[in-house]
């Protein structure tokens, strides 16, 4: 079969915070953002494309999680006598401040902060984590209120990925979960629940894995959850927005320009875009001092939500990819879909700047400073750093380091993932089949195989896969898997991105959009090891 694979990454600027157009990297999407609306006209779902290449034989049987395959991972990931790392979450309702004076009531994992505790190990370590439900018996709907939490981006045993359903039972309110696993290889990663729109609350943290032969090129660390609240604002929660667009339906307004994820930039208005929790009027300061290398780790964990983000008067140099290494880049701004993660190295100057998250194809933004004068004055809420405008990172920017680039390999098994949508009842499919109607994508051990993203949409899908990283391939004829290995990836409307990936731990795991209202109502499928 034959799709036309086409790198991303490469669009114009957007509305967010007054950027200036990129022409030169302009995205053909003529329809502007959607807005929910009552009776909005149905867009019918396209066609629906199954499993491409092999399909599964009857005889097929899945490797649960609790399979000897599985137990067998396991063990060869552990390393005798390796130190244990302990942790315990206790996600709960919490009143918690987000600056400014902005109080909300939303569910923690019992730090009392948004984001939650620095989760932080080395790798080889094991990894032991206590997780005690003390959310609510019921939600509002009256559903039970269990939880769950998924190490996002780690290579671990199947049966502590954290997905209900599949991985595990929910943990239910009262009851309690250990995690524990080696920690794999470094790099910067998250973790956040995975039962509904829970994500888009306050259940989600920063997990930093060390390396212990780490040369130590940097003089300081800057940490940078961004994020996008709605929780606990004027009555607002997760589960009410997902009934809202489920209720209401979508509809496509003419007229706004266009961005670096095309011309829809969300579902979502968020009143509030975060850094580490604090809202632009009260920004998180970090400090150093002049002339010092700062590595800094970027994760995006918003719901709906795509940053771009620089540093006034700075330029980045970006070594990692979703924590694995990749040839040094160096660009003013970069771009991340929700679940991305970029490693920048940059050389701080003498004064206070402005560390701007801008909200792509949206309005406002999330805003951190970064000090290294002790009497300088802080520039204004309403700076916008020019950075923002000049080179964005693009994905054919990014090569592999040659020590995690993936061998050249023909696919043993190729899967075609087609996004679809019904946009008047709010359904988001994956070849043609919301989660609850799946057919599972069959893999067997060993292989290599490749999925094909096919976005038949007007919007942006940052697709996730769990448990595995894959290399993103070069879209000209005959490119190689010389990519960046990455284990989220943004593949814009009405395009194809193609990836690749060694079928090197067993299980069930989990594919689907990070876009946390997509993902519950429906775009998610499993990659199914079989024997």
């Amino acid at each position: 079969m034959s799709v036309k694979d086409e790198n991303l990454m490469s669009g114009s600027a957007g509305r967010a915070l007054s950027v200036p157009p990129q022409s030169p990297h302009s995205v053909p999407v003529a329809l502007s953002r959607r807005r929910f609306l009552a009776g909005a006209g149905a867009v019918a779902a396209t066609g629906v494309l199954a499993a491409c290449g092999v399909t599964r034989a009857p005889a097929e049987s899945a490797v649960g999680p609790g399979s000897p395959q599985v137990a067998g991972f396991a063990a060869d990931s552990a390393r005798p006598g390796a130190p244990v790392r302990r942790f315990a979450l206790n996600p709960g309702a919490q009143r918690v401040g987000l600056g400014g004076g902005v109080e909300v009531e939303t569910w923690t994992y019992g730090s009392g902060t948004v984001p939650g505790p620095l989760l932080r190990g080395a790798s080889g370590e094991v990894f032991r984590a206590e997780v005690a439900n003390r959310l609510p018996t019921r939600n509002a709907d009256g559903s039970e209120s269990g939880t769950s939490v998924h190490w996002h981006g780690l290579a671990i045993r199947n049966d502590m990925d954290g997905v209900p359903g599949v991985t595990q039972p929910s943990i239910a309110s009262g009851a309690a979960m250990t995690y524990e696993f080696t920690l794999p290889r470094p790099g910067t990663y998250w973790y956040h629940s995975h039962d509904g729109v829970q994500r888009d609350r306050g259940l989600l943290g920063p997990l930093v894995i060390d390396d212990p032969a780490e040369p130590g090129r940097y003089d300081v660390e800057f940490i940078v959850v961004l994020d996008d609240w709605l929780d606990g604002v004027a009555g607002a929660t997760p589960a009410l927005q997902l009934a809202k667009l489920k209720q209401s339906g979508m509809q496509m307004e003419m007229g706004a320009p266009p961005s670096a994820v095309g011309a829809d930039g969300g579902d979502v208005d968020y009143p509030f875009y975060l850094v580490n929790g604090r809202i632009p009027a009260d920004p998180a300061v970090f400090t150093a001092r002049p002339g010092q290398r700062a590595r800094i780790r970027l994760i995006n964990a918003a719901g709906d939500t795509a940053f771009r983000v620089a540093l006034g008067g700075h330029r980045m140099t970006v070594n990692h990819a979703d924590a694995f290494p990749v040839a040094p880049v160096t660009v003013d701004s970069v771009l991340l879909g929700s679940g991305e993660r970029y490693d920048v190295v940059v050389e701080l100057a003498d004064g206070v700047f402005p560390l701007v998250a801008a909200a792509e194809g949206k309005s406002g933004g999330a805003r951190a400073l970064v000090r290294t004068n002790r009497t300088a004055a802080a520039p204004p809420a309403s700076a916008v750093p020019v950075e923002l405008g000049r080179r964005l990172l693009a994905y054919s920017d990014l090569r592999a380091d040659p020590a995690v680039a993936l061998a050249q390999r023909t696919p043993d098994r190729v899967h075609q993932l087609v996004l679809t949508t019904d946009m008047a009842r709010y359904i988001w499919m994956i070849n043609g089949r919301t989660f609850d109607q799946r057919e599972p994508l069959p893999v067997r051990a060993g292989e290599r195989v490749r999925l094909q993203f096919v976005n038949q949409t007007t919007m942006y899908h940052p697709m996730h896969l769990h448990g595995h990283t894959f290399a993103l391939r070069d879209p000209a004829p005959g490119g190689g898997p010389e990519g960046a290995r990455k284990d989220t990836v943004i593949v814009l409307p009405r395009q194809t991105v193609t990836v690749d990936f060694d079928a090197d731990n067993p299980g069930q795991w989990l594919t689907h959009c990070h876009l946390a209202y997509h993902e519950a109502a429906g775009m998610m499928t499993v990659v199914s090891y079989v024997t």
